[in-house]
């Protein structure tokens, strides 16, 4: 496992999948919505949900919902989140202990994410973390959302760093496309994705327990897998 510096001006993350495992919950709410309709899905078209906001996911699959409009289908969708049956969602290893050393040393950060605001809201609170951002940008923050770089390169200019200082961490590829199209370093991590679905990220671990903060500000990262950006 080769280890890597890479100095960070801004960290930036992705909240599902890359603070908190929510993925294993989200795959089972969009798995029983496909299943009160009868309509067709398998394991690729769940994924295909992830990173990305959930009424534009569904703008591609509105053709197995007849009659049926995306505003409908979003808000049956998260009437299924109380369930009891549904997995708990944890933190990802290693996330919470990365912003914390990360605030230490002043560094600043923020979470873009595809949830709409209250949901991101609640999801930090839980982790303990809300008070150490610099900045949240949510679903119900830009007008176009991942793979779009919109809200990486809104993140980019509340924190006042060039977008080429800044380093993302994403889960999914859409996210990956969003940083990278932002003009971002990206550290994929393959919590809910193999590594070969973020082979457009710079560097890839398996979970944040690989990634470390140094003074300089410079992370050190134990990379599973580095590629070309």
């Amino acid at each position: 496992m080769e280890l890597t510096r890479l100095p960070v001006g801004a960290a930036l993350f992705d909240l599902d999948g890359t603070l908190i495992d929510t993925e294993p919950r989200s795959r089972m709410m969009w798995a029983r919505l496909f299943d009160a309709h009868g309509a067709p899905h398998d394991e690729a078209l769940l994924a295909s949900f992830a990173g990305r906001r959930g009424r534009e996911a569904l703008v591609d699959h509105l053709h197995l919902f007849p009659g049926r409009t995306v505003e409908e289908l979003f808000h049956e969708v998260l009437g299924h989140y109380d369930d009891p049956d549904l997995p708990v969602p944890a933190p990802v290893p290693g996330a919470v202990e990365l912003v914390r050393a990360l605030h230490a040393l002043d560094v600043p950060i923020a979470v873009v994410t595809s949830g709409i605001r209250d949901y991101a809201h609640g999801l930090l609170a839980e982790l303990g973390v809300d008070g150490l951002l610099d900045m949240v940008v949510t679903a119900d923050d830009v007008a176009v959302g991942k793979p779009h770089p919109e809200g990486y390169l809104a993140a980019a200019r509340g924190l006042g760093i060039p977008p080429a200082e800044a380093v993302a961490f994403e889960d999914a590829p859409a996210g990956v496309a969003a940083a990278r199209g932002a003009g971002m370093t990206v550290v994929g991590i393959t919590t809910t994705q193999p590594s070969a679905a973020l082979r457009a990220a710079r560097h890839v671990v398996a979970d944040l327990r690989q990634v470390t903060v140094n003074p300089g500000p410079e992370l050190r990262i134990r990379v599973t897998e580095e590629k070309s950006q």
